[in-house]
């Protein structure tokens, strides 16, 4: 409200002058001072001055009109604004709010004033919106949070900003309604995490529980199952009924498994017929056994669709953590593995994943892995084992035996890799690197023109001697060598292993000998060879296994086999040659049973190809053989 004596500026300052004019006539008047120009200027002056004032006044008035547009302008905007406004104390308490607000509210704007704001907000929100409003009136800048609001009829989400300094001592907030976007991305999360046919957790959401039971299991030392279930027969309904029928039998089959569950076990859908469960709180193996029975049960029921009678059943692999102490993928890989066992073992049952069988897997792979490297980083090395005529005192030749030069543990005999690869095709590769690396090396000392034993024995694995075309390759590996003779090369086959196939090897054998390459018959007598096998298989000599010879001079058994051998090899007029001469009284043993020929540790060791001259240089035999 103005006051009485309040005056409009532009009359103000023109009584001023007014004033200021009649003042200077009374002084010109005391001073005689009457002239007309003087009187005739003084007018003109307050002419100028009542026109300046008017001007002035005119101004006043259009700026007045001026801002009051503009405040209907900005009132109309804030009533009319498609934003919620409210302007509130710093307790929460609501001086205003424009229609927007209020429709947002679902309240009357006359309901709402005087009221708190925070009676509107979940409770879980609280102490968040109370904490926003404290930063609001302590900074002037702008705020933002989201907040759940919960009235009696909704539930909305509210995108809130404030702002402070500008409203007296309110602060002023704008609601926008995110509802929609809130639904949207919850809908998004759902899809993100669930599986869409089945309503079941999907990969992304197991892989996060199975890792948080992972470590709930480890804080309170208990188990937990990983099962992996595969439906039997599944593909079977879906060519002959069609994927519809197929999508319906998924999601009775899921309801039904999840039955199956116990309280705070999880079920979810990895893809196609696969479903992953994770039982927690196990104490033993025998804890999750009831449910892997009711996951049979439940899959394997008949279920009717559409008046069709559907039989399914199901393969379960099991791993326990932490026995199977890996990560959550490796778990999961470690129960799909048993599934196939299960799956594998009939269907319709369950198979828990063997830790032990795993680690020899992981330990053969490394071993085949590291036998590759070494092929490809030229590690193998071939070291000579000369074999004499005891009787004579001759070098008759040198068995080519492989090394493994190993970066790290040394040198390595043959039973310490080659198990490994019996049955592997790296046998096969090997095997011809060993005759190809036998034959340079014959090369080379026939190049020196020395007296030494180029007779060079190989022995030749089942797998090798068992491909179709063993002797054509053997035929290109001679070709590189042209300055061999192929009778100088002979080739060792195992017994045993000639008996798993002996028409297969008997042919390749007498192949082989067209070449001119000569056989040995390896570890004669632990094959329970029959004499008709003998007969079949054209080897020239027959080796004695060592195992006999070793023992055969305390062992009457042993030396009998030895005996039996050497008379059926003279029989069948083969040469014999024995295997494990350790010591002169073996040697003596042998020349009495009239086996001349011989190699051991007794005669002398496998060595580098480059010790071999010098060996057979210094070699003298005993005195007694030869008496």
């Amino acid at each position: 409200m103005q006051s009485k004596s309040y005056k409009p500026p532009s009359i103000a300052i023109r009584q001023q002058a007014e004033a200021k004019l009649k003042k200077q006539a009374q002084v010109g008047r005391n001073k005689g001072a009457s002239s007309e120009e003087s009187a005739k200027k003084m007018l003109h002056e307050l002419q100028v001055h009542q026109i300046e004032l008017e001007m002035q006044n005119e101004e006043l008035q259009q700026a007045r009109i001026v801002e009051r547009k503009s405040a209907q302008r900005y009132t109309a905007l804030f009533e009319f604004a498609p934003i919620g406004y409210f302007a509130l104390d710093m307790s929460g308490t609501i001086s205003q709010v424009n229609l927007r607000g209020a429709s947002l509210l679902g309240i009357e704007r006359i309901n709402l004033a005087g009221k708190n704001f925070l009676n509107y907000i979940a409770d879980q929100h609280q102490e968040v919106f109370k904490t926003f409003l404290v930063a609001t009136f302590e900074d002037e800048g702008i705020q933002t949070c989201e907040i759940l609001v919960q009235l009696d009829t909704r539930t909305l989400w509210l995108s809130v900003e404030a702002k402070f300094g500008d409203f007296g001592t309110d602060c002023l907030i704008a609601l926008i309604d995110i509802t929609p976007m809130k639904e949207h991305q919850t809908q998004l999360e759902h899809i993100a995490h669930f599986d869409l046919l089945t309503n079941l957790p999907n990969r992304v959401l197991l892989s996060d529980r199975l890792s948080q039971a992972m470590l709930h299991c480890s804080r309170n030392k208990q188990s937990l199952a990983v099962v992996f279930l595969d439906l039997d027969g599944f593909k079977a309904v879906n060519d002959t009924y069609g994927h519809d029928l197929g999508d319906e039998l998924l999601i009775a089959l899921s309801v039904s498994m999840k039955k199956a569950l116990r309280e705070g076990d999880s079920l979810a859908r990895i893809g196609g017929d696969e479903f992953v469960a994770v039982l927690t709180d196990l104490n033993t193996v025998e804890d999750c056994e009831p449910v892997l029975e009711r996951f049979l049960l439940a899959s394997s029921e008949p279920v009717t669709i559409d008046n069709v009678v559907l039989n399914v059943s199901a393969s379960i692999g099991v791993t326990l953590y932490p026995q199977d102490n890996v990560d959550a993928d490796q778990l999961m890989r470690h129960a799909d593995q048993a599934m196939y066992v299960a799956k594998e073992s009939g269907k319709n049952r369950y198979h828990l994943f063997d830790t032990v069988q795993d680690d020899a897997v992981k330990v053969r792979r490394e071993s085949l892995e590291g036998i590759r490297s070494a092929l490809d980083n030229h590690q193998f090395v071939l070291y000579y084992q000369p074999k004499v005529n005891m009787r004579t005192g001759k070098v008759i030749g040198a068995e080519a035996l492989i090394r493994w030069q190993h970066p790290e543990r040394g040198l390595l005999n043959p039973i310490e890799f080659l198990p490994v690869i019996e049955n592997n095709p790296m046998m096969i590769e090997l095997g011809e690197w060993v005759i190809d690396s036998a034959l340079t090396q014959m090369s080379q000392w026939q190049a020196m023109c020395l007296n030494l034993p180029i007779s060079t024995s190989v022995n030749i694995a089942a797998v090798q001697l068992q491909q179709p075309d063993f002797a054509q390759r053997l035929t290109t590996l001679l070709a590189a060598h042209p300055d061999i003779e192929p009778r100088y090369l002979e080739l060792e086959v195992l017994e045993t292993s000639a008996l798993e196939d002996v028409n297969h090897v008997s042919a390749t054998m007498h192949a082989c000998m067209v070449l001119g390459v000569n056989f040995a018959l390896d570890d004669f007598g632990t094959g329970y060879s029959s004499l008709t096998y003998l007969r079949r298989l054209p080897a020239k000599i027959i080796k004695i296994d060592q195992t006999f010879v070793r023992d055969m001079l305390h062992d009457a058994d042993d030396l009998a086999i030895v005996e039996g051998v050497i008379a059926l090899a003279k029989s069948f007029k083969r040469e014999v040659i024995a295997e494990g001469v350790e010591t002169i009284e073996h040697g003596t043993e042998l020349l009495q049973l009239g086996c001349d020929l011989a190699q051991g540790y007794g005669i002398a060791r496998p060595m580098p190809a480059s010790d071999i001259p010098a060996w057979i240089n210094d070699w003298k035999p005993v005195a007694s053989w030869q008496r």
